[in-house]
């Protein structure tokens, strides 16, 4: 398996440079090709509108997504114009409400999709959408970039571990990073809550990875703190880890 087709989404005029900056990097390494869906929002329209809302107001929120969608493409195709990928790039108008099935339709024929954190910026709700649209809509696997320069990634990689399905889908949609990581760490927080046995904690997994190629080791964490997501954050820290996998629920 491999990232063929690469998809990123832009919001509005402004685009993310550490999202797309990296799935220019995957899909230059993967040799495979970026699509980016450029979206102008249209808040004013959700699928009602109240009584007091005038005709001009309506056409105003329309006309505003459709410049913010095409300004949007104006930057990314300045920015890849000199790129040696295969891309393209489309401009869209959605309604807020309606932002999930676009972007939904958009992921499903995508390998992967590359993504800003989608929290403590300006169009967070817009973001969010996109981000949970991609995996619950499109089924397709993210790669969410932190922000700052995240290239190279994928050299060393924590796994989140806990037999789930959800789990499990996420460590084989990563397998074309972590086969080309220099260690993958799979951490397990507190195995006695969702292991029947105990004896070996990741010992199938390690063995399905090491098949493929994958340089991994098992850490089993005691829950220290309330929540798992803060002990993992840790255990990342501490192992100098530039990636996390883990499912999504």
């Amino acid at each position: 398996m491999a990232y063929k087709t690469i998809l990123t989404v832009t919001l509005g005029a402004t685009i993310r440079a550490e999202a797309l900056d990296a799935a220019v990097e995957l899909a230059r390494r993967e040799g495979g090709h970026l699509d980016v869906l450029c979206l102008g929002v249209d808040r004013v329209q959700v699928g009602y509108y109240f009584d007091t809302a005038s005709p001009a107001m309506l056409e105003q929120g329309l006309a505003r997504a459709r410049e913010e969608a095409e300004a949007g493409q104006a930057a990314v195709q300045k920015r890849l114009g000199a790129e040696d990928i295969s891309w393209a790039s489309r401009a869209a108008v959605v309604q807020i409400g309606a932002v999930a099935e676009v972007v939904g339709l958009a992921a499903r024929y995508s390998d992967l999709v590359v993504l800003a954190k989608p929290y403590g910026g300006d169009n967070e709700v817009e973001e969010a959408a996109v981000l949970e649209a991609a995996m619950f809509e499109g089924h397709a696997p993210v790669l969410v970039m932190p922000g700052g320069d995240g290239l190279p990634l994928g050299k060393k990689v924590v796994a989140a571990w806990n037999e789930s399905a959800e789990a499990l889908a996420a460590i084989r949609a990563a397998l074309p990073i972590l086969k080309g990581a220099d260690e993958v760490d799979v951490a397990i927080i507190d195995p006695r809550a969702h292991s029947a046995d105990q004896g070996d904690p990741g010992a199938e997994l390690c063995r399905m990875l090491a098949r493929h190629g994958v340089e991994v080791e098992a850490s089993v964490l005691a829950r220290t703190m309330p929540r798992v997501a803060d002990v993992l954050m840790r255990h990342a820290m501490d192992e100098g880890a530039d990636l996390i996998v883990m499912g999504a629920y």
